[in-house]
Order: C-alpha cells, then structure tokens, then sequence
C-alpha cells in the first residue's frame, strides 16, 4: 500500500471521527464534552458539589462522606425503642438466670419491667415447645405461672 493511501485512508478516519464529535455537539449539552471527549459530570451525594478526580468518586471529601452515612445510619424512635426493651429484656433474663437453667415466677419478671412480646427469636422443639429468646437467654412459659429461664450456648445459625 502506497503511502497515499495510508494518507487518505487517516484523513478518511479523521473525518469521521470529527463528524460523530460535531453529532455528539449537537445531542449533548456543551459543558458535557470538553476537547473532543465526553466527560461525565457527577455531583456530591452529601452537598451536591461537582465532585473531581476519580471516577468512582461518590463524595467530595470525607467530612461530606461522614456527614452522609451519619443521616443514612440515623435510628428513628421505634428502632431506638424497641432495642432499649430488648437490651432491658435480655438484662433482666441474664440477671435472674447466672446458672443457665432457672424458674422464676412470672410475676417476678414483670416486676423487673420484662416484656415478653419483645424477643429476637422463637425456637420450636420436636415436641412443639416454643421458647423466646432475647439474644442468647431465652425463656419457656409453664403452666403453672412459671417461667423456665435457659441460656442457649452453641451458636444460634446451628
């Protein structure tokens, strides 16, 4: 191949290669391509500030990086006090079982300000028993106004 045509063929791409930048002129706004490229502006997810550097970027430094997840992790009432009743209960269960395995009277726990419709867990038996656990203590409901307070000691997945 001549070197003519090496030269046309360069001018050839050159050519279209403009004409799809002037394409790109005419459907994207200006400030969208700078120099021939297209560049992708993205904003801060905290202040909304254009943020520069790395394309993966998602904020603008770290304070706005703090700023955000602190709003995103912020618990709301219900979720701060339903965890305040669990962490009581669980209290309450570990204090009036430190050997594992004790019965308590029901009362005694609503006395302690127990609440026995906050649990994290109900585990069935073969024989259909249902026990309530509040993290690892759990407890079974007898029949006669007595409670079977336990502590679950292998791991709760198994």
């Amino acid at each position: 191949m001549s070197a003519f045509h090496k030269n046309s063929r360069l001018i050839n791409n050159s050519k279209r290669i403009m004409s799809f930048i002037n394409v790109l002129k005419r459907i994207l706004p200006a400030e969208t391509i700078q120099k021939g490229f297209m560049i992708e502006e993205k904003s801060c997810l905290d202040c909304n500030e254009i943020i520069h550097g790395r394309a993966d970027k998602k904020f603008c430094n770290d304070q706005c990086r703090n700023n955000y997840n602190n709003q995103r992790n912020i618990d709301t009432p219900l979720i701060r006090n339903t965890n305040t009743i669990l962490r009581k209960n669980r209290r309450i269960l570990e204090e009036l079982n430190p050997a594992g395995k004790t019965k308590v009277s029901r009362k005694k726990l609503l006395n302690k300000g127990f609440h026995f419709d906050y649990v994290t867990r109900l585990y069935r038996t073969q024989t259909n028993t249902t026990y309530h656990f509040c993290y690892e203590y759990g407890y079974l409901t007898l029949n006669n106004d007595e409670v079977l307070l336990v502590k679950k000691v292998d791991d709760f997945g198994k």
